[in-house]
């Protein structure tokens, strides 16, 4: 959902942290006096396509998300890569391995976006040959 944002007056005086204060305390507003409708929404869908059903909104440059599914992944990490994770942790990045693990994935993938777009569409084309194959 995207909310709508009154025009402030303030223009360059306005700092980057006021805005997005103010942006997250709309969203935040928004998000409460929503709730009840949101709910229904989600129970409908979630019975109608059998899937569970994610909220956010975005404001500005604000983005916030209310409900995610975190699916565990179990992987076998070696020295060096647990180290890489380690730091973060230590360094207050990520309070625990598996949230410095999800926010290396996040950060390659709003940094490869292009790249994993194309892979996507060369798997796409491989799976439209594979279909078009001699079924066993």
């Amino acid at each position: 959902m995207t909310i709508e944002s009154p025009a402030t007056e303030g223009g360059a005086a306005d700092s980057d942290v006021n805005r997005a204060a103010a942006e997250q305390g709309r969203i935040s507003r928004w998000r409460e006096e929503t709730r009840d409708e949101r709910v229904q929404i989600a129970r409908e869908a979630e019975h109608r396509y059998g899937r569970k059903v994610a909220w956010g909104a975005t404001t500005g440059g604000t983005t916030a998300l209310f409900t995610h599914l975190s699916v565990p992944v179990m992987t076998r990490l070696r020295q060096p890569e647990r180290q890489v994770l380690d730091t973060l942790v230590d360094s207050g990045v990520a309070r625990s391995r598996a949230e410095a693990l999800a926010w290396c994935v996040k950060l390659v993938g709003e940094h490869a976006d292009s790249w994993l777009a194309d892979l996507r569409q060369a798997m796409e084309a491989v799976q439209k040959v594979r279909d078009q194959g001699p079924t066993l």
